[in-house]
C-alpha cells in the first residue's frame, strides 16, 4: 500500500478509535442510564464521574486514555519508521493523536455530540511525553480531591503541560512546543460552558460514589 493511503487509513483509524462512545456504552449496559440526559449532557468521563460516581467514571476515564495512547501507536504498529525523519514520524504520531481527540470530540457514532477530550488527550501525552503527562496528570488529581471540580483540575492540567514542556523539561521538539501551547486553548474552548459555571458557583461537584 502507498505510504501516503497508509497514513490517511491510519488517521481515520484513529478519528474512528476517539469516537468509540465509552461512556455512554457503560453507562446504558451497567446502569440503564445514558449520560447525556444528565450533568453537562456530554459523554465524556467527567460527566460520567458527575453523573454516575468513580466506579463508571474510572473505566470510563481509562478507555478515553487508551484511545489516545493506542491512536499514537498505531503509528509505531504499521509503519516503517525508517522511511520517515525522526521530526516528520513524530508529527505523523501527533496527527494520529489529535484525530482521535477530535473523534472523541465529534464521535460519529453519537452524531457528532462528544466530550470534552480530556481524558483522550491524556493518552495522546502519555504516549509522546510520559514524564510530563504524569505530572500535569498528578496535579489533575490532586485538584479534583481539594476542590473537587473536574473542569478545574481539566484546565490547570491543560496550562502546566506547556509550562513543564517548555520551563521544566526544556524541550527544544518545536512540534511538541507548538501542540503544547494549543492544549490550553482547546481546553479553553471546550470548557466555556464550565468555566462560566464556575465563576457563578454553579458548577456540581464530584460525587466519589456511585449516584443515589
Amino acid at each position: 500500500m502507498n505510504v501516503s493511503y497508509e497514513i490517511m487509513f491510519l488517521v481515520f483509524l484513529s478519528y474512528i478509535t476517539g469516537s468509540f462512545p465509552s461512556a455512554i456504552w457503560i453507562g446504558k449496559s451497567f446502569y440503564k442510564i445514558d449520560v447525556r440526559e444528565y450533568g453537562s449532557g456530554n459523554s465524556g468521563a467527567t460527566n460520567t464521574f458527575r453523573v454516575l460516581g468513580y466506579k463508571a467514571g474510572v473505566p470510563v476515564f481509562l478507555i478515553d486514555v487508551f484511545k489516545g495512547w493506542i491512536s499514537v501507536k498505531y503509528a509505531s504498529f504499521f509503519l516503517n519508521k525508517e522511511i520517515f525523519s525522526s521530526e516528520n514520524f513524530f508529527e505523523l504520531q501527533l496527527a494520529m493523536g489529535a484525530a482521535a481527540v477530535i473523534g472523541h470530540l465529534f464521535p460519529i457514532f453519537t452524531a457528532f455530540r462528544g466530550g470534552k477530550g480530556i481524558a483522550t488527550m491524556l493518552g495522546l501525552l502519555l504516549a509522546i511525553h510520559p514524564f510530563a503527562a504524569l505530572i500535569s496528570f498528578s496535579i489533575f488529581i490532586l485538584v479534583v480531591f481539594i476542590f473537587r471540580y473536574v473542569s478545574l483540575a481539566s484546565l490547570i492540567a491543560a496550562f502546566v503541560f506547556p509550562l513543564l514542556i517548555i520551563f521544566f523539561f526544556q524541550d527544544n521538539n518545536s512540534s511538541l512546543i507548538l501542540f503544547s501551547c494549543f492544549i490550553p486553548i482547546v481546553s479553553l474552548i471546550t470548557h466555556q460552558k464550565n468555566i462560566e459555571r464556575l465563576f457563578c458557583g454553579e458548577e456540581t461537584k464530584i460525587k466519589f460514589g456511585k449516584k443515589s
